[in-house]
């Protein structure tokens, strides 16, 4: 089950263009496509006549074609054309869904449309900052449910055994972690005083010698992280810490699209606050992280497989505290969301 109610990435924008192409998102089939004026549009990937998919058809000028009769769908779904002398039937439409473009992605609205409003969309700070690096990657292809990558991200422990080459370190074993529900979702987070830094972070912080280190891991409802990593020099960090010049922060931005229940589209971004015009440090973060998320899709890919088949009950351990709490939440929203569209249907 999913909330619908709420943004999800559908693309990065450059993936949208004048071609007509099939995405997926909560199961459901989208046309997706921009008009002659660059304007997105997402339509219910269905003729109603006999279900052709609209991707399968073709654009004209800014309305959609279906390959198998011919009905003609304009940008809010409605048929504005049919075969035959008897007029277009009124039901003879499809769904439109809400999209909007911000920060590179193209986001879209499952739910009602009614509802749908864009400054609802997840605020990403230094976006445009010219003092800020940006690094990213393509979307990756994940074989298990959204929320396992979700628990992933509101776990900071996995890193000592997952990425043992990369974000890792013996202090991210056994650290205590510190749990907080916020309104729009949970953060799991815990500082580390003075230790060697993790190998992907001793390549870029700019000071030598031992570190300070944040890890705040925040997951927001229904699928979205925030993963901001701070290295600081040891002795300058702590909540209240002055937090040194060459402070290294490195904010990386989280986008689970569940595709269905068994698969989920993961797009990612890191902002960083030095060398922001530095083309090779870009490239090689991006190559850094993507193997680093390839790590965690080949275990994530694994679980799913085993939570999938389990003969016995898993465990929780005391780590899974913020997992935990985020999906007694996220339930209770999807719960009451369809409890108010049965209301309405009645």
């Amino acid at each position: 089950m999913f909330l619908r109610n709420a943004w999800y990435v559908a693309a990065w924008d450059h993936e949208v263009t004048r071609e007509l192409q099939q995405i997926m998102v909560l199961g459901e089939k989208v046309c997706i496509f921009r008009t002659e004026a660059g304007d997105l549009v997402a339509l219910e990937d269905a003729c109603p006549h006999r279900k052709l998919p609209l991707s399968k058809g073709r654009i004209k000028g800014d309305t959609v074609e279906c390959g198998y009769h011919g009905l003609t769908f304009n940008c809010v779904g409605q048929c504005v054309w049919a075969p035959g002398s008897s007029g277009i039937p009124s039901n003879a439409k499809v769904h439109a869904y809400p999209c909007h473009e911000k920060y590179g992605l193209v986001w879209i609205w499952m739910g009602n449309p009614a509802l749908a409003d864009p400054s609802d969309i997840f605020e990403i700070e230094h976006y445009d900052d010219p003092a800020w690096g940006i690094n990213r990657g393509a979307a990756m292809e994940l074989d298990c449910n959204y929320l396992l990558m979700c628990d992933n991200l509101l776990d900071p422990t996995h890193v000592a055994w997952v990425h043992q080459s990369s974000f890792g370190s013996d202090q991210t074993k056994d650290a205590p972690l510190r749990i907080k529900k916020t309104d729009d979702g949970v953060i799991v987070h815990r500082w580390m005083m003075d230790h060697e830094p993790a190998p992907f972070y001793k390549k870029v912080v700019e000071f030598e010698g031992n570190c300070d280190r944040l890890q705040h891991y925040e997951v927001r409802y229904p699928s979205h992280a925030l993963i901001k990593a701070v290295f600081t020099p040891a002795g300058t960090g702590g909540p209240d810490g002055p937090l040194h010049e060459k402070t290294f922060i490195m904010d990386s931005y989280n986008f689970m699209t569940p595709t269905d229940e068994g698969r989920t589209r993961y797009y990612w971004f890191q902002l960083r606050n030095i060398r922001p015009d530095d083309e090779a440090l870009s490239k090689m973060m991006s190559e850094d992280v993507q193997h680093a998320f390839e790590e965690d899709r080949a275990v994530l890919n694994e679980v799913q497989k085993g939570m999938t088949n389990k003969t016995t009950p898993h465990i929780d351990l005391p780590i899974d505290g913020g997992q935990l709490r985020f999906r007694r939440q996220l339930q209770a929203m999807i719960n009451e969301e369809q409890q108010v569209d049965r209301q309405m249907a009645e």
